[in-house]
């Protein structure tokens, strides 16, 4: 039995807190913030029933870093490094071969490279198979909407981030054009050479979100950022909008202002085996996960117990083994979800109508 471990936090603290504490719905989030900060790494879900394809088996841990997105975020590194340690610690002591950072402990410093350095097993971000499933994603949800990728025009919010950059260079090899979206000119001039190099026809880059997607058919959205950055009226009618971030880049308004554009979540991955219980909820259909936790399953699953994704940057070729593993094993796109709720085909059918009437 193989075994991994994946580190989760709360996004939202009084929200994601009130899960366990029901107190912490009616605290100030300063408060609940304040409190956590003191608590301690714990084990918060076992993983069990994970079997790939071709018969190798694993179990796996969910630990809890007690801070929220905006702590790990402003808090001194050092002191969020501790933390993320502790909790590689714990999941050593379990037994587990390789740890999985989740959400912003996968973002925080220097992408996981320091904190593979502390501890005594493997660690990886999993941004590489993330990449994989949110450009699967995109592009089927767009043909879905009667589109080929090669004739859409392609944007990608946080273009010069990790999984940004990559999605950049893959989808700008097929797409008629693609516009790279960030906040520094020159970090996004040196990654538009680099999607140029890699075979794009046509690279454009901006800083203003709102004028970057007004012609946009396919958004592929991936900030750092802890509030939404976008909504109802940046969106051309008919886009399809695969938001990879968390916290969420899309208002939810866009969902209730804008019927004529399909916005679906990345990479939510149906996990291998016929009894696959997460013993944790993260509002999801039973055996499914996000993609960077299935990126640990699948390496452990594999007896590859090697620091996969850290770092600054996702290379093309580490997308391409994630996509050789997924099929190899049994991983495969759970469908579409949008905030929580699974995308139908009346859905799809429903967005098709709303772009017609415009």
């Amino acid at each position: 039995m193989e075994k991994f471990a994946f580190v989760i936090h709360p996004l939202d603290a009084r929200k994601d807190v009130a899960r366990k504490y029901p107190i912490a719905r009616y605290l100030p989030e300063q408060v609940v913030e304040f409190a956590i900060k003191f608590s301690n790494p714990q084990v918060v879900g076992h993983c069990t029933g994970i079997r790939a394809a071709n018969g190798a088996e694993a179990e796996g841990w969910f630990v809890a870093c007690p801070l929220s997105a905006r702590q790990m975020l402003e808090l001194p590194t050092e002191f969020v490094y501790d933390r993320i340690v502790q909790c590689g610690m714990i999941a050593a002591d379990l037994g587990a071969g390789i740890l999985g950072l989740g959400a912003f402990t996968s973002v925080v410093g220097d992408a996981g490279v320091t904190i593979a350095s502390r501890l005594p097993i493997a660690v990886t971000t999993g941004n590489s198979y993330t990449v994989a499933t949110a450009i699967e994603a995109a592009v089927t949800a767009n043909q879905l909407l009667g589109r080929n990728v090669e004739d859409s025009v392609v944007a990608v919010v946080g273009a010069t981030g990790s999984i940004g950059r990559t999605c950049a260079m893959v989808l700008g090899r097929d797409a008629r054009s693609v516009t790279l979206v960030g906040r520094t000119e020159s970090k996004l001039n040196a990654v538009a050479g680099e999607v140029r190099a890699s075979g794009a026809r046509e690279v454009t880059t901006s800083t203003d979100v709102k004028s970057a997607l007004k012609a946009a058919d396919i958004v592929v959205t991936v900030t750092s950022a802890v509030d939404t950055v976008i909504h109802p009226a940046d969106l051309k009618s008919g886009a399809v909008v695969c938001d990879v971030a968390r916290p969420r880049d899309v208002s939810v308004r866009v969902v209730k202002e804008r019927p004529d554009v399909l916005v679906i979540e990345g990479g939510v991955v149906k996990i291998p085996g016929d009894h696959v219980d997460l013993n944790f909820s993260f509002g999801f259909e039973p055996g499914t996960a996000y993609a960077c936790m299935s990126e640990t399953m699948m390496l452990a699953l594999a007896g590859r117990y090697e620091s996969f994704t850290l770092g600054k940057t996702v290379s093309v070729e580490q997308v391409r083994e994630t996509q050789r593993l997924a099929q190899e094993q049994g991983f495969k796109l759970a469908g579409f979800r949008s905030f929580e709720r699974p995308v139908t085909d009346e859905t799809i059918e429903s967005v098709k109508k709303a772009i017609a009437a415009r």
